[in-house]
Parts: structure tokens; C-alpha cells; sequence
């Protein structure tokens, strides 16, 4: 809705008559009326933003041709930049700047939008075309997307003519499109949705941590389970199986895949569901937190005619991505790329992908077996679990083929002990591997209330930095903002350990040497381990010390 400021400084200027302004300002509170002022004939935006320049001592930027980054047009929630007519368009440790229209907001909203952003903010003056341009880039919020979800495939599931009207009433579908949007909006991983003796639980996973977003009424349970089985077209009449599925939507335009698990518990079935969703994937290596020397050991490995290369780590740590940007950058139009996954999880067009299923018979295997008579180039294989898996895989490497996959392991040199572990040989060993790379995930420090903290000398030192380093460097964390919900953390960030296999280290292997000599020895060929990497993001101020020595915890310098 228009203030009435603004309805004054336009009609005093003699652009537009109060009636005109009276129509646009019986617009809803959550609109930006003054676009139409755009479509009347007397009213010159340019000349309209000079006058109010010259008249409140502001700044003015014409910012049709600005590009501003993404995270930073998403620092302030809609619902406040259309009420304050404010968007942010450039962000520092101690500042933000706001650019508006209206002239209007600057006293009393800079009050508010101070107390949120917890730092002083400053007002720039734009036109409404530019500022309508930059206003285009942001995303809805929750209750803005629940109304607009829409299902990419019908909601039809075996027993779902069992299903009483009030499982699946209004406010049940509602709640449920509150969940899934929200999740979206908060870039969360999975949804969690839990049944107990007492209480009904949802928790979100968000850059790797657990947090609670509701507790709703134990009578919603049921309702929501249903509605969610149904929407991912389970069979909800079975309660006593696990079961898998997936639900296809559209949530502001974006398509958003979730992968559904269920799983019967002492108090109901407890509801999982994994958020894919393909804008967020990065296929870019560049951009994953590879160390310029690393990336270049990676991407060197890879672009070998064969062999074998290896990702490893816990669940969730980002493997699939870090062989998703491999596959991009290996995905010519000369490559035969056969790939096998349980399940997929995005799909790469070019890539021959195939989903295991293992009540078929279609496991890793068998899939790699018909993959080497599919004459492939490159072979992914999403996980190495058995000797039978292994030696396929090696009998692949050795044979002309590029084969990646992945590994649960600590470290990249435990990757090594694990396959000979498994029994495969190491002059096989030798013979197959081009590269190891292990990876975790960092979480990043929140940029808008990033602030130095004093550390003393004897506890870097204690946590891996050299003596001399450790005198210099500036450690920083996130004191908690509403940007990142009080955590301090706002996105995560990869740090890698990246080995090659040298001659000196194949000499190791062929030794059955421990996983403590090969990690010495790549040490001594310059890899950098991944507390060093953890170390060096900490240096770099991308994130805590904490987060740093808790993600290579296992990691012996």
C-alpha cells in the first residue's frame, strides 16, 4: 500500500493527481502498487527520483544494468522489503546498503530494518524500474509459496480409497505445503517427521544440523502421515513395511524433487523425506572448495584415459556432488558415460544413468557387468560395497575404462587399507588408482553478523597452525542474526584431502604399509590433509575454528 508521504511528494511534483494515487493505494499491503505509476502518461521516473534526490540529500543510482548477487537480494525477507520499499544491494561486516524508491521509508524504517540486520544500514535512491527489476530476483517466502505448490504428477496411491475425508482435510494439506515450502526456503536436507509416545516432531536438517520447527498436535499425526505417503504414491494401507517413494512439485517455479522413506516405529511410522533440488547443484568445480593445487591434482587424475578414482567420506558430507561436477566436466559429446546409483538423484542429460534395484536383481554388480558390454568410456558406480563390486570396478580401471565411485571411509589413505582389506590385491591396487579424495563439509559463517573473536597463540597452535601463522591470523564466528536463525552459520563449505597416487606411495601400497605411512608419505609429496584444508577456510574467515577442528577431528597431523 502506498504511505501517504510518498502520495504527497508524487502529487507535489504534478506526475500524477491525488485520485489517480487514491485507486493505486487501495492496492493489498503485501503489493507494490507504485509500478503502475509506471503506465501513466505524465509521470517521468528518472525526473520523479532527481526531484526527491535534490529534496531528502540522497544518493541516487540507476541500477536497471546492476548485478547483484543473489544472497545478498535475499538478506531481507519479502514481507520487509515490500513494506519498507527496501532492497538490500550491498552488504559488509558492519554495514548494509538499501536501495528504494520512496524517500519516504528512510526514517522510520531504517529504525526497524536496524534491529534486524543488527548493523547500521544506509539508504540509496533508485528508480522504480530499476528497483522493480531487482525486486523480480526474490524469492518468495513460506507463505508466500504454500498457496502456488504445485504436484508435477498425480497424487494417486494403492488404498487411497481408504482414506477418511479428515486425513486429508484442508488444514492437513495445508500443513503439509507449509512444511515442504518451508524446508525449501531454509535450504534444508531432509524433513524429519516423527511419532512418539506423547508428542509429534518435525525437524529440519539445515547445513547438517538437526532443528526442531514443530510440534503439532499428536491427533495431526496420522493425517499428515497419510497425506505425505499419498502424495509420494505409497501404499498407505501397508503400516508394517518400510517403504520408498517420491513426490514431484513445482514450488515458485522451481522443480523440487523429494525422496521419501517410511519406516514403522514403536509409535507410528516416521516419515524422512530428502530434498533434491537441481538449482542447487554445483557443478562447477571451481566453486566446490577445492585449494587451487588440489583441484588441479583432482582434475588431472580424472582426465586420464583410465583408471580409477575415488571420493570418500561420511553420508552427507557431498561426495555425489563433488562426482556430479566430475561427470559435468568429463560430459563430452565423444564420451560414452554409463552411471549406477541408488538411487539417482539428479539427472544428468548425456549420461546413460541407471537406478538399482536390488528386489530385480539389478544391483551394482550387475549393473557394472552390463555396463562393460555397453562399450563405455566412463563408468560411475555410486558406491563400493563388496569385493565382487571392487574387483569389477578395478577389472574396469585396468581395462580402458575411467571408473569413479565412492567409500566410507576416515581419510583418503584408510581408502586404500580398506580395499585390501576387502581382498583385492595390491599390485591391482597400484595398478588401478589414479586418485583418492576425501571431503567433509564446513559450516560457513554467517556473513551478516561475522565478527572477530579473540583467540589466544597457544590454542591455534594446539589446533594444527604454525607458530608463526598463528601470531597473524584474525579467527572469526556469527554471533547469531535472524538472517541465520541465531546459529551464526549460514551455508557450508567443502574442504578436502586430495591424494595422488606417486611412485613412492605405490611403493607403500605394494608393501602393505599402515594407513599412518601413506598418509606421511603423501604429506611428503604435498598433500594437504583435511585438517590443514579446515585450517586454511579458518584463515580465510569462511569458518570457525570449532566447525574446523570438529570436522577433522579424526585427522592426525
Amino acid at each position: 500500500m502506498i504511505r501517504k508521504e510518498f502520495i504527497e511528494i508524487v502529487t507535489n511534483t504534478g506526475m500524477a493527481t491525488l485520485k489517480e494515487l487514491r485507486r493505486l493505494s487501495l492496492g493489498k499491503e503485501d503489493e507494490v502498487s507504485e509500478f503502475e505509476l509506471l503506465q501513466m502518461p505524465h509521470f517521468d521516473e528518472n525526473k520523479f527520483a532527481k526531484v526527491c534526490s535534490e529534496r531528502f540529500s540522497m544518493t541516487f543510482i540507476d541500477l536497471r544494468n546492476a548485478k547483484v548477487p543473489t544472497d545478498t537480494l535475499q538478506t531481507l525477507k519479502k514481507r520487509y522489503v515490500t513494506k519498507w520499499r527496501a532492497i538490500p544491494i550491498q552488504k559488509t561486516a558492519t554495514k548494509i546498503t538499501l536501495a528504494t524508491f520512496d524517500p519516504s521509508v528512510v526514517g522510520e524504517g531504517s529504525k526497524e530494518l536496524q534491529d534486524i540486520f543488527k548493523k547500521q544500514v544506509e539508504f540509496i535512491l533508485t528508480n522504480i524500474s530499476s528497483w522493480r527489476k531487482l525486486f523480480a530476483g526474490i524469492k518468495d517466502s513460506v507463505d508466500d509459496l504454500i498457496n502456488n505448490i504445485q504436484e508435477v504428477t498425480a497424487s494417486t496411491a494403492q488404498g487411497e480409497e481408504n482414506v477418511k475425508a479428515e486425513d486429508i482435510s484442508d488444514d492437513v494439506v495445508t500443513f503439509v505445503n507449509r512444511l515442504l515450502a518451508e524446508a525449501f526456503v531454509k535450504k534444508a536436507s531432509d524433513i524429519h517427521v516423527e511419532p512418539y509416545e506423547r508428542i509429534f516432531r518435525i525437524r529440519l536438517r539445515i547445513d547438517g544440523n538437526l532443528v526442531e520447527v514443530a510440534q503439532p498436535p499428536k491427533s495431526m499425526m496420522a493425517s499428515v502421515v497419510s497425506r505425505l505417503k499419498i502424495m509420494s504414491q505409497m501404499d498407505i494401507s501397508e503400516k508394517r513395511k518400510p517403504q520408498d517413494g517420491r513426490i514431484k512439485l513445482l514450488i515458485g517455479g522451481n522443480p523440487i524433487d523429494y525422496r521419501v522413506s517410511s519406516l514403522p516405529t514403536l509409535f507410528g511410522e516416521k516419515i524422512v523425506l530428502r530434498l533434491l533440488d537441481s538449482s542447487n547443484l554445483q557443478l562447477d568445480m571451481t566453486k566446490l572448495g577445492f585449494e587451487q593445487k588440489q583441484l588441479e591434482v583432482f582434475k588431472e587424475g580424472i582426465h586420464r584415459p583410465y583408471g580409477m578414482c575415488l571420493v570418500t567420506g561420511p553420508t552427507g558430507s557431498g561426495k555425489t556432488t563433488t562426482l556430479y561436477s566430475a561427470l559435468a566436466d568429463l560430459n563430452t559429446p565423444d564420451s560414452n558415460i554409463s552411471t549406477a546409483e541408488d538411487p539417482c538423484e539428479f539427472n544428468l542429460e548425456g549420461c546413460n544413468q541407471v537406478n538399482v534395484k536390488k528386489e530385480v536383481g539389478l544391483t551394482f554388480a550387475s549393473a557394472l557387468k552390463a555396463f562393460l558390454r555397453q562399450d563405455p568410456d566412463i563408468i560411475m558406480v555410486g558406491e563400493i560395497r563388496d569385493l565382487e563390486v571392487g574387483e569389477i570396478a578395478v577389472e574396469a580401471a585396468l581395462t580402458g575404462h575411467l571408473v569413479l565411485s565412492t567409500l566410507h571411509t576416515n581419510d583418503a589413505p584408510a581408502t586404500v587399507t580398506r580395499l585390501l582389506n576387502m581382498g583385492i590385491e595390491p599390485f591391482l591396487v597400484v595398478a588401478a588408482l589414479n586418485v583418492i579424495v576425501a571431503q567433509r563439509l564446513c559450516r560457513k559463517i554467517c556473513i551478516n553478523c561475522r565478527e572477530e573473536k579473540k583467540v589466544g597463540v597457544d590454542e591455534l597452535i594446539a589446533c594444527g597452525f604454525a607458530p608463526a601463522s598463528a601470531e597473524k591470523i584474525k579467527v572469526f564466528h556469527g554471533k547469531g542474526c535472524e538472517i541465520c536463525n541465531s546459529t551464526g552459520y549460514k551455508g557450508r563449505v567443502a574442504i578436502y584431502e586430495v591424494l595422488s597416487v606417486t611412485p613412492k606411495v605405490r611403493e607403500l601400497i605394494l608393501r602393505n604399509a599402515s594407513a599412518d605411512d601413506l598418509k606421511k608419505q603423501a604429506i611428503r609429496d604435498g598433500m594437504k590433509t583435511l585438517r590443514m584444508c579446515a585450517l586454511t577456510k579458518v584463515a580465510q574467515g569462511l569458518t570457525t575454528l570449532e566447525e574446523a577442528v570438529s570436522n577433522s577431528a579424526s585427522d592426525q597431523l
